[in-house]
């Protein structure tokens, strides 16, 4: 029995969903694993989907895993030792061409849950990967882990109206979308799970992608989710600051005035979005910081604040208790 195949057992021997294809490395037998759909996911055609783990680190103790090849996309659930009742979803970037799955992901859920809130990694699928409809495919995914999430909220010890959503550069623009285009339906419904509303309580965004048309969109991002020949019409349909309603949970934006990779004219753009529809949100632009820099910088670099930050807009939402 090879080692990947141990620790598949030992997950389903727990109860929880093993993931075919799941590279070692990547979870530890100690991680709960919930498998978004029970059988093929939306838009399946059948290609051949291979998981790719490549850790940009050269420390074994900080790993930087970039993960590809999603066919069976996940929740990871990590747990606080005191949990307060808050959740959130946290949804990694990498252009929509990959998962920055531990700067975006297990050290967001660190942080989250030293402040009691349970942390769901999301391992969406990427839309490029041989996926029908490939512009839904990622929105497909956070919409049904929201639902799964309050759905089960009881087994997880969280409140469901206290659940939340953290998304980083591409996640940024996902969790966006998720927080504008929650009720719009993108796939049929499976289950009783899909009678969950998914819309966040609090969002936070962390340099994110929202507009997919303006002339400061990152590009890469915008041609990975929709492909190089998407039309005008479905580039602005997938703009985040162009869907912004009044029933849109409050935004929490951060980006560096540094970020050589996704303009902070992207942050800007929501943030007058927001305040033109009267809704919650609050914005910081930090002089220095670059982008993907997750909670990684030194306390000397402004932008290393974001997390309190973030934590203090989201109690005054009502997340946390003040």
């Amino acid at each position: 029995m090879t080692l990947l195949d141990r620790r598949s057992a030992l997950i389903a021997a727990a109860g929880l969903a093993a993931l075919p294809g799941l590279a070692g490395a990547q979870t530890t037998t100690a991680d709960e694993v919930i498998e978004l759909w029970s059988g093929p996911p939306p838009g399946d055609t059948s290609a051949r989907i291979v998981r790719k783990i490549d850790d940009q680190s050269k420390d074994p103790a900080k790993p930087d895993r970039w993960v590809t090849g999603i066919a069976r996309p996940v929740l990871v659930v990590r747990r606080p030792a005191r949990p307060n009742g808050a959740a959130m979803l946290v949804v990694p970037g990498g252009g929509y061409g990959f998962l920055s799955y531990d700067n975006e992901g297990t050290s967001q859920a660190t942080w989250l849950n030293e402040r009691g809130i349970t942390a769901f990694i999301l391992l969406y699928r990427l839309p490029g990967e041989g996926w029908a409809q490939r512009q839904d495919v990622p929105l497909q995914d956070a919409q049904r882990a929201m639902r799964l999430i309050r759905a089960r909220a009881v087994n997880f010890a969280v409140d469901k109206d206290r659940v939340g959503v953290l998304g980083f550069s591409a996640g940024g623009h996902l969790a966006g979308s998720l927080a504008t285009r929650h009720g719009e339906r993108v796939y049929a419904p499976v289950d009783a799970a899909d009678r969950e509303s998914a819309r966040p309580d609090v969002v936070g965004l962390i340099y994110p992608v929202v507009s997919l048309d303006a002339p400061f969109t990152h590009g890469g991002s915008r041609d990975m989710l929709l492909g190089e020949s998407a039309s005008a019409e479905m580039r602005r349909a997938r703009s985040v600051e162009m869907r912004v309603d009044a029933d849109t949970a409050p935004i929490f934006l951060v980006h560096a005035s540094d970020d050589g990779l996704v303009p902070p004219a992207n942050s800007i753009a929501l943030f007058q979005a927001m305040e033109a529809a009267k809704r919650p949100v609050a914005l910081h632009i930090f002089e220095d910081g670059g982008h993907g820099f997750g909670t990684r910088l030194p306390k000397a670099m402004q932008a290393s604040a974001w997390p309190g930050l973030f934590a203090t807009f989201a109690a005054k939402q009502g997340l946390l208790a003040q």
